[in-house]
């Protein structure tokens, strides 16, 4: 659990960056002439590092955007995935040094805050509880960073046949730790399942079911398990 809390710390050290990058849109517009008049100042390329910074810092004190001749909106999206991943990690940095009885973090950015929890995990290995709780919450905030920029929910090919529709159409989705059939033509005989009203609805199968569903499937059990688990290796592969 400790190497997989790492994996899930490093991802989202590469990736939250690019978030801060996607929040402050670009100063002038694509479609906007490069040339300029002769003896005018250049227009601005875009926003500095520093200029995104405090972008940021007022998005996130205020509610606000700063003003400017900016020529499109932050995306609300981008804005809430930061504040969430940002106040996450000053969350768990605070429980961690509290559950380790140390005195209270000093502030620091996010990158930071990342390599100092990164660098209690061996303390914390110590404490199940704790190491889990990391474990989970920066797997949670790594995938929504991930979600944010654009990339897809992973889908993983299940072996054996549908127990409903007999088609080798069973594919695990980690992310939601379940596994469905993607046969748009499936209907299972469970009168509170959707799949038999709602065509864009597929039937599914929580962890709970694994077993009885890699019996009826012909599916091997471990195999299936290892399919549907949501790794940092997988996040960062797409």
């Amino acid at each position: 659990m400790t190497a997989d809390a790492m994996l899930w710390i490093e991802l989202l050290l590469r990736q939250f960056p690019e978030l801060l990058t996607e929040l402050a849109p670009a100063y002038r517009s694509p479609s906007a002439p490069r040339g300029t008049p002769s003896g005018a100042h250049p227009a601005p390329a875009g926003p500095t590092r520093a200029e995104r910074e405090e972008a940021l810092r007022t998005e996130q004190a205020h509610g606000l955007t700063p003003s400017g001749a900016r020529t499109s909106p932050l995306r609300l999206h981008i804005s809430d995935a930061v504040r969430d991943i940002t106040d996450g990690v000053i969350e768990l940095d605070e429980a961690v040094h509290d559950r380790l009885r140390l005195p209270r973090p000093r502030r620091e950015q996010v990158a930071g805050r990342l390599l100092r929890i990164a660098g209690l995990l061996d303390r914390a290995a110590a404490d199940d509880v704790l190491l889990e709780h990391v474990r989970d919450e920066v797997r949670r905030m790594a995938r929504r960073c991930t979600r944010a920029l654009g990339g897809a929910e992973p889908v993983v090919r299940v072996s054996g046949r549908c127990p409903w529709c007999c088609s080798v159409s069973l594919r695990a989705f980690p992310a939601r730790r379940a596994v469905l059939c993607v046969n748009p033509a499936c209907r299972c005989t469970d009168r509170a399942c959707d799949c038999r009203t709602d065509p864009a609805h597929r039937h599914a199968w929580s962890e709970g079911a694994w077993v009885r569903l890699a019996a009826e499937s012909g599916a091997d059990l471990a195999e299936l398990t290892a399919s549907t688990a949501d790794t940092p290796r997988r996040e960062g592969s797409r």
